[in-house]
């Protein structure tokens, strides 16, 4: 089954907010390559360049109070729901203004605030969380909706059906979104997955779902709107496989050899997300070239200036070494 389509009508500021939002995202993603590769970033740093479109689209279709997790590759997620480009920056730097002190890092951040549950570094290990979260909502009774975020590779984790079995047989309000960007590390999604949709196979547990065209933020969205709404009439768990792409390498000491440099150019050429909102906007005659150009020099200075503040930021002291290791029981 083909992935979906768009077929809705946008407005102009919204095509305008997810294009800001979106290129938010790569500009960020792209200063974290540069401070990676000067050596500010330590460990892993896993970018999202490329797969804009689909946790902007879905943040389009959420709701506040609603909930998020997801796994490594998650810089994106965490911007796309409202968190301060400071904090993360700080964060992945290792940096005391980060949202977890600088002592996360680029996997392990999180923002209660914004019901950001965290990325996480065990491949497939949020999957149980996202629906730990839909539950405490159902006994709550409060309509919200976790969003659960997993790519390709950790469609084939056993935990992941386990709690596919568990949210269908509670109508737990989760829904599972699979980032499938074709390559779990370093090898192609149709080497390591038996059957050619992955959704399907809710169809197992009567869990129902549909594959989307993850370069298309429009249609994103609406897949999103029909998720929530069946999650939040009660009707239980929903999966949506979201097909997308990333330009980079699974992390940044991936020299992503697997793979030609002609396919991703023909990927960057003709199915880019960003490119296909900008084309909208011009399309349209909503904006010209140069308040798109005004448009990306403002977000270039939110990202530097994120930048600064993380280079600013001190280092963490030795005694938080010894804080937030347990929790006291009330």
């Amino acid at each position: 089954m083909a992935a979906k389509k768009a077929k809705s009508n946008t407005s102009k500021d919204e095509l305008l907010h997810y294009y800001k939002e979106m290129l938010l995202i790569r500009r960020f993603e792209e200063k974290a390559g540069q401070l990676y590769g000067m050596g500010l970033i330590g460990g892993f740093c896993h970018l999202y360049i490329g797969q804009e479109a689909v946790v902007v689209g879905l943040e389009a279709a959420a709701e506040d109070g609603d909930k998020r997790v997801t796994s490594y590759r998650d810089h994106g997620h965490m911007l796309a729901c409202g968190m301060d480009p400071k904090g993360v920056m700080a964060e992945l730097t290792g940096r005391e203004g980060g949202y977890s002190k600088g002592k996360g890092g680029s996997m392990h951040m999180f923002s209660k605030e914004k019901h950001f549950y965290g990325g996480h570094g065990i491949v497939g290990a949020q999957v149980p969380i996202g629906a730990g979260l839909a539950f405490a909502d159902k006994y709550k009774g409060n309509g919200r909706v976790s969003f659960a975020y997993f790519g390709d590779g950790a469609a084939n984790q056993g935990q992941v059906y386990e709690t596919f079995n568990m949210a269908a047989l509670w109508d737990l309000p989760v829904i599972f979104v699979i980032e499938n960007n074709q390559y779990a590390m370093g090898t192609a999604q149709q080497r390591s997955t038996s059957s050619a949709e992955i959704w399907e196979r809710g169809k197992a547990f009567g869990i129902p779902g549909e594959a989307v065209d993850g370069m298309d933020v429009l249609a994103v969205r609406e897949a999103g709107e029909k998720a929530v709404a069946h999650c939040r009439s009660g009707k239980g768990p929903y999966i949506l496989e979201v097909k997308t792409y990333r330009y980079r390498g699974h992390s940044m000491s991936d020299p992503a050899k697997y793979r030609t440099r002609e396919e991703v150019q023909k990927m960057r050429e003709e199915r880019d997300c960003i490119d296909r909102v900008r084309d909208m906007l011009l399309t349209g005659k909503h904006v010209t070239d140069d308040e798109l150009k005004a448009i990306d020099k403002d977000i270039k200075a939110v990202v530097n200036e994120a930048a600064e503040f993380s280079k600013e930021s001190p280092e963490p002291a030795l005694s938080e070494l010894w804080t937030d290791i347990y929790a006291e029981a009330g």
